[in-house]
């Protein structure tokens, strides 16, 4: 090993939360300036599209194909900035607040505009936790927006309940849907991680990762199990040592 190499080795690099933070930060700004230019992308083919328009030029065959490949990847690029930065800002530029959790999944779900198709059953024995309230949101959007997407049939059924164990909280989000083989528990809660081709389903893969980066950063964790050990369906489980009140 040469004097340099050793040297660089040696150098310490602080703490593991500083390691952590910096990494966030580098994400963080990564994320934002990136972002910048792909949503410059993300307009650039529509405006081909509108002047090919004017000068009477019609769209089709492979030029409209790789005008639709380029929207779909970069819609996908972009997709995947929005879910770094959420990742990044878990417990930042935020203060840790007494959250009403079923005013913030009723923010959440009213953003989401769902259907009649499916159906949020909710069982709060513990109303608050504190947290972010951006932190709120982010949880609830994760959790049922993966119970959503990942749904093999139009009619989705959801079960949402909260529990106040000793000092614990204990958040719990059922679904119906094909659920996930137990071998694959840890990959799903991975960062950037799909169980399945992102042309069958897209996503980026970061949804049950911020779940548990969150869990983390509250001094709590994730557990994923079946509904039931003889039916469909995922069950994920929050614990974050927070108090509430219970009504």
């Amino acid at each position: 090993m040469t004097r340099s190499v050793a040297a660089a080795v040696a150098v310490p690099t602080g703490t593991a939360a500083q390691d952590t933070q910096d990494i966030d930060d580098f994400i963080y700004l990564m994320s934002h300036d990136v972002r910048a230019s792909v949503r410059a992308l993300l307009e650039l083919p529509q405006w081909i599209s509108e002047d090919l328009a004017e000068a009477g030029i019609e769209v089709t065959g492979s030029v409209a194909q790789s005008i639709e490949m380029m929207n779909r990847h970069t819609a996908r690029l972009d997709r995947m900035l929005t879910d770094l930065l959420a990742y990044s800002r878990v417990g930042r530029l935020q203060e840790v607040v007494r959250v009403d959790l079923d005013a913030s999944l009723e923010e959440v779900l009213s953003g989401l505009c769902l259907p009649d198709s499916i159906l949020v059953t909710r069982d709060f024995g513990c109303r608050a936790a504190m947290m972010g309230e951006q932190d709120a949101l982010m949880l609830w959007s994760a959790l049922i927006g993966n119970a959503v997407k990942h749904h093999d049939k139009p009619a989705i059924g959801i079960t949402v309940k909260t529990r106040q164990e000793g000092g614990m909280i204990r958040i719990t989000v059922c679904d119906d849907g094909p659920g996930i083989p137990q071998r694959f528990y840890s990959k799903a809660l991975g960062a950037m991680t799909t169980l399945r081709p992102r042309d069958e389903i897209e996503g980026t893969g970061m949804g049950l990762a911020n779940v548990r980066k969150l869990a983390q950063h509250y001094g709590g964790s994730v557990e994923l199990s079946k509904v039931q050990s003889d039916q469909r369906g995922l069950r994920v489980d929050v614990v974050i040592p927070h108090g509430c009140a219970t009504d």
